[in-house]
Protein backbone atom coordinates (compact mmCIF):
# COMPACT_ATOMS: atom_id res chain seq x y z
CA UNK A 1 0.00 0.00 0.00
CA UNK A 2 2.59 2.47 0.88
CA UNK A 3 4.92 1.53 -2.56
CA UNK A 4 0.99 2.69 -4.35
CA UNK A 5 1.02 6.05 -2.59
CA UNK A 6 4.80 6.62 -3.06
CA UNK A 7 4.90 6.19 -6.99
CA UNK A 8 2.13 8.63 -7.58
CA UNK A 9 3.92 11.54 -5.64
CA UNK A 10 6.77 11.22 -7.50
CA UNK A 11 5.34 11.47 -10.58
CA UNK A 12 3.37 14.15 -9.14
CA UNK A 13 6.79 16.25 -8.14
CA UNK A 14 8.69 15.20 -11.53
CA UNK A 15 5.47 17.13 -13.37
CA UNK A 16 5.67 19.82 -11.31
CA UNK A 17 9.36 19.88 -11.65
CA UNK A 18 9.38 19.67 -15.63
CA UNK A 19 7.12 22.71 -15.67
CA UNK A 20 8.93 24.84 -13.20
CA UNK A 21 11.75 24.10 -16.21
CA UNK A 22 9.58 25.16 -18.91
CA UNK A 23 8.58 28.03 -17.14
CA UNK A 24 12.02 29.33 -16.46
CA UNK A 25 12.82 29.44 -19.97
CA UNK A 26 10.26 31.49 -21.26
CA UNK A 27 11.54 34.37 -20.90
CA UNK A 28 14.51 33.79 -23.80
CA UNK A 29 11.30 32.58 -25.62
CA UNK A 30 9.93 35.39 -25.70
CA UNK A 31 12.88 37.51 -26.04
CA UNK A 32 13.79 35.88 -28.85
CA UNK A 33 10.22 36.13 -30.61
CA UNK A 34 10.22 39.64 -30.12
CA UNK A 35 14.02 39.94 -31.61
CA UNK A 36 12.57 38.20 -34.65
CA UNK A 37 9.83 41.00 -35.00
CA UNK A 38 12.33 43.74 -35.60
CA UNK A 39 12.37 44.99 -38.70
CA UNK A 40 15.53 45.98 -40.45
CA UNK A 41 15.90 50.01 -40.09
CA UNK A 42 13.38 49.36 -37.50
CA UNK A 43 13.24 51.09 -33.91
CA UNK A 44 14.01 49.38 -30.12
CA UNK A 45 13.01 50.73 -26.80
CA UNK A 46 13.86 49.80 -23.99
CA UNK A 47 15.39 50.82 -20.59
CA UNK A 48 19.56 50.69 -20.00
CA UNK A 49 20.77 47.80 -17.75
CA UNK A 50 24.47 47.68 -18.57
CA UNK A 51 26.43 50.20 -20.75
CA UNK A 52 29.88 49.09 -21.80
CA UNK A 53 31.62 52.16 -23.61
CA UNK A 54 34.13 51.16 -26.48
CA UNK A 55 34.79 54.06 -28.64
CA UNK A 56 33.06 55.01 -31.12
CA UNK A 57 30.37 53.43 -29.82
CA UNK A 58 29.12 51.85 -26.67
CA UNK A 59 27.36 48.75 -26.00
CA UNK A 60 24.33 48.73 -23.79
CA UNK A 61 22.27 45.76 -22.61
CA UNK A 62 18.50 46.22 -23.05
CA UNK A 63 15.42 45.74 -21.18
CA UNK A 64 12.36 45.48 -23.62
CA UNK A 65 9.00 44.82 -23.26
CA UNK A 66 10.17 41.64 -25.51
CA UNK A 67 12.93 40.85 -22.97
CA UNK A 68 16.45 41.23 -22.81
CA UNK A 69 18.98 42.11 -25.97
CA UNK A 70 22.02 43.31 -26.89
CA UNK A 71 22.61 46.94 -28.49
CA UNK A 72 25.59 48.86 -29.72
CA UNK A 73 25.10 53.08 -30.66
CA UNK A 74 26.85 55.96 -31.45
CA UNK A 75 28.84 56.97 -28.32
CA UNK A 76 26.98 59.28 -25.60
CA UNK A 77 26.59 59.58 -22.01
CA UNK A 78 24.25 56.99 -21.06
CA UNK A 79 23.94 55.50 -17.38
CA UNK A 80 21.93 52.18 -15.80
CA UNK A 81 17.73 53.08 -15.73
CA UNK A 82 17.93 55.56 -18.61
CA UNK A 83 15.27 54.83 -21.40
CA UNK A 84 16.39 54.75 -24.68
CA UNK A 85 15.29 54.10 -28.42
CA UNK A 86 17.96 52.75 -30.75
CA UNK A 87 16.94 53.90 -34.33
CA UNK A 88 17.51 52.20 -37.63
CA UNK A 89 18.82 48.94 -35.88
CA UNK A 90 20.55 46.39 -38.14
CA UNK A 91 20.97 42.80 -36.38
CA UNK A 92 24.60 41.11 -36.36
CA UNK A 93 24.12 37.71 -35.42
CA UNK A 94 27.61 35.67 -33.69
CA UNK A 95 29.71 39.52 -33.23
CA UNK A 96 33.00 39.24 -32.14
CA UNK A 97 34.46 42.05 -30.40
CA UNK A 98 37.99 42.29 -30.57
CA UNK A 99 38.34 44.81 -28.60
CA UNK A 100 36.04 42.98 -25.39
CA UNK A 101 37.23 39.49 -26.56
CA UNK A 102 33.47 38.23 -26.53
CA UNK A 103 31.26 37.21 -29.48
CA UNK A 104 27.59 38.64 -29.23
CA UNK A 105 24.79 35.69 -30.18
CA UNK A 106 22.42 38.24 -31.19
CA UNK A 107 23.31 42.55 -31.24
CA UNK A 108 21.70 45.17 -33.24
CA UNK A 109 23.69 48.35 -34.61
CA UNK A 110 22.39 51.27 -34.42
CA UNK A 111 21.80 55.32 -33.88
CA UNK A 112 20.23 57.15 -30.93
CA UNK A 113 19.28 59.84 -33.47
CA UNK A 114 15.94 59.63 -36.16
CA UNK A 115 17.55 61.04 -39.07
CA UNK A 116 15.47 61.46 -42.43
CA UNK A 117 15.71 62.56 -45.82
CA UNK A 118 14.86 66.08 -46.96
CA UNK A 119 10.82 66.59 -47.95
CA UNK A 120 10.88 62.42 -47.37
CA UNK A 121 9.38 61.74 -43.41
CA UNK A 122 10.34 58.57 -41.23
CA UNK A 123 8.07 55.42 -41.26
CA UNK A 124 7.04 52.69 -38.75
CA UNK A 125 9.40 50.44 -41.26
CA UNK A 126 12.22 52.34 -41.65
CA UNK A 127 11.91 55.44 -39.07
CA UNK A 128 15.37 56.42 -39.72
CA UNK A 129 16.25 55.36 -42.89
CA UNK A 130 16.32 57.97 -45.89
CA UNK A 131 16.09 56.11 -49.15
CA UNK A 132 13.47 55.46 -52.41
CA UNK A 133 10.54 53.15 -51.99
CA UNK A 134 11.72 49.98 -53.58
CA UNK A 135 15.49 50.34 -52.25
CA UNK A 136 16.14 46.94 -49.60
CA UNK A 137 17.95 48.15 -46.28
CA UNK A 138 21.15 47.83 -45.85
CA UNK A 139 21.03 44.62 -43.42
CA UNK A 140 17.52 43.36 -45.36
CA UNK A 141 19.75 39.70 -45.98
CA UNK A 142 22.92 38.62 -45.56
CA UNK A 143 25.82 40.29 -47.68
CA UNK A 144 26.02 43.63 -49.88
CA UNK A 145 22.78 43.85 -50.74
CA UNK A 146 21.64 43.88 -54.54
CA UNK A 147 21.61 47.27 -56.19
CA UNK A 148 18.17 48.91 -57.32
CA UNK A 149 18.49 50.88 -60.53
CA UNK A 150 18.01 54.37 -59.00
CA UNK A 151 17.31 55.76 -63.01
CA UNK A 152 20.37 58.41 -61.92
CA UNK A 153 21.22 60.89 -65.14
CA UNK A 154 24.64 60.32 -66.16
CA UNK A 155 26.93 62.17 -64.46
CA UNK A 156 30.31 63.48 -65.06
CA UNK A 157 33.61 62.59 -63.34
CA UNK A 158 34.83 64.83 -60.29
CA UNK A 159 37.38 66.77 -61.01
CA UNK A 160 41.04 65.40 -60.38
CA UNK A 161 43.67 62.98 -61.61
CA UNK A 162 42.33 60.06 -59.17
CA UNK A 163 38.20 60.59 -60.13
CA UNK A 164 36.33 58.42 -61.53
CA UNK A 165 32.99 56.63 -62.98
CA UNK A 166 31.81 54.18 -60.27
CA UNK A 167 31.63 51.71 -63.90
CA UNK A 168 35.46 52.71 -63.87
CA UNK A 169 36.06 51.77 -60.17
CA UNK A 170 34.59 48.74 -60.29
CA UNK A 171 36.78 47.84 -63.45
CA UNK A 172 39.91 48.66 -62.02
CA UNK A 173 38.93 48.19 -57.86
CA UNK A 174 41.83 45.59 -57.87
CA UNK A 175 44.58 47.70 -59.26
CA UNK A 176 43.09 51.08 -56.55
CA UNK A 177 42.98 48.88 -53.46
CA UNK A 178 44.42 51.19 -50.90
CA UNK A 179 44.12 54.58 -53.26
CA UNK A 180 42.41 57.73 -52.63
CA UNK A 181 39.77 58.63 -55.55
CA UNK A 182 36.79 60.44 -55.98
CA UNK A 183 33.41 59.81 -57.26
CA UNK A 184 30.63 62.21 -58.16
CA UNK A 185 27.15 60.45 -57.69
CA UNK A 186 23.76 60.78 -56.36
CA UNK A 187 22.93 59.56 -52.80
CA UNK A 188 20.37 56.63 -53.31
CA UNK A 189 20.31 55.13 -50.11
CA UNK A 190 21.49 56.93 -46.76
CA UNK A 191 22.35 55.02 -43.11
CA UNK A 192 23.38 56.83 -40.46
CA UNK A 193 25.50 55.70 -37.16
CA UNK A 194 25.37 51.87 -38.46
CA UNK A 195 28.90 50.55 -36.40
CA UNK A 196 29.96 53.61 -35.48
CA UNK A 197 29.93 55.20 -39.44
CA UNK A 198 27.63 56.60 -41.87
CA UNK A 199 26.68 54.50 -44.92
CA UNK A 200 26.25 56.40 -48.34
CA UNK A 201 24.88 54.76 -51.37
CA UNK A 202 26.01 56.38 -54.70
CA UNK A 203 24.84 56.10 -58.23
CA UNK A 204 26.43 58.34 -61.23
CA UNK A 205 24.72 56.66 -63.91
CA UNK A 206 27.08 54.55 -64.93
CA UNK A 207 27.67 50.76 -64.80
CA UNK A 208 25.63 47.65 -64.89
CA UNK A 209 22.16 47.02 -62.92
CA UNK A 210 22.64 42.92 -63.63
CA UNK A 211 25.94 42.98 -62.57
CA UNK A 212 25.53 45.29 -59.88
CA UNK A 213 28.11 48.13 -60.59
CA UNK A 214 25.83 50.67 -60.74
CA UNK A 215 26.05 51.16 -57.18
CA UNK A 216 29.02 52.17 -54.54
CA UNK A 217 28.60 51.75 -50.75
CA UNK A 218 30.47 54.57 -48.95
CA UNK A 219 31.77 55.13 -45.42
CA UNK A 220 31.91 58.23 -44.25
CA UNK A 221 31.30 60.42 -40.57
CA UNK A 222 29.80 62.96 -43.07
CA UNK A 223 26.15 63.10 -43.39
CA UNK A 224 24.25 63.30 -46.37
CA UNK A 225 20.49 63.09 -47.61
CA UNK A 226 19.04 61.07 -50.47
CA UNK A 227 18.80 63.04 -53.96
CA UNK A 228 21.64 64.94 -52.75
CA UNK A 229 24.61 65.45 -55.71
CA UNK A 230 28.28 64.67 -54.07
CA UNK A 231 31.95 64.30 -54.55
CA UNK A 232 32.94 61.77 -52.17
CA UNK A 233 36.98 61.33 -51.82
CA UNK A 234 38.04 57.86 -49.56
CA UNK A 235 39.87 54.99 -49.67
CA UNK A 236 39.33 51.83 -51.62
CA UNK A 237 38.72 48.53 -50.51
CA UNK A 238 37.76 45.46 -52.14
CA UNK A 239 36.22 42.11 -50.51
CA UNK A 240 35.57 43.22 -46.84
CA UNK A 241 34.28 40.93 -44.26
CA UNK A 242 32.24 42.77 -41.56
CA UNK A 243 30.88 39.14 -39.92
CA UNK A 244 27.55 37.92 -39.55
CA UNK A 245 27.67 37.15 -43.07
CA UNK A 246 28.06 41.43 -44.30
CA UNK A 247 30.54 41.20 -47.37
CA UNK A 248 31.41 43.97 -49.96
CA UNK A 249 32.61 43.45 -52.62
CA UNK A 250 33.69 47.04 -52.74
CA UNK A 251 33.73 49.79 -50.56
CA UNK A 252 34.96 53.13 -50.21
CA UNK A 253 36.37 53.52 -47.01
CA UNK A 254 36.67 57.15 -44.54
CA UNK A 255 35.13 59.27 -47.56
CA UNK A 256 34.59 63.13 -46.92
CA UNK A 257 31.56 64.09 -48.18
CA UNK A 258 31.48 67.91 -50.61
CA UNK A 259 28.10 68.95 -52.13
CA UNK A 260 29.31 67.87 -55.96
CA UNK A 261 26.94 70.27 -58.45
Amino acid sequence: MLLRLVVPAMLVLSVIACTDGASSDTPKRSSGRAAAAIVPGGTITGTVRERIPVGPYVYVRLDTDGGELWAAVNEAPLTVGDPITVHNVMLMEQFQSQTLKRTFARIYFGSLQSVTGAGQPADGAAPSVSQPSGTPDMAASPGAPAPIDAMVSPLAKASGPNAFAIAELWARKEQLVGQAVSIRGVVVKYNPGVMGKNWIHLQDGSGDATRGTIDLTVTSQNTAAVGDTVVVTGTVRINQDLGAGYRYALLLDGATVKAGR
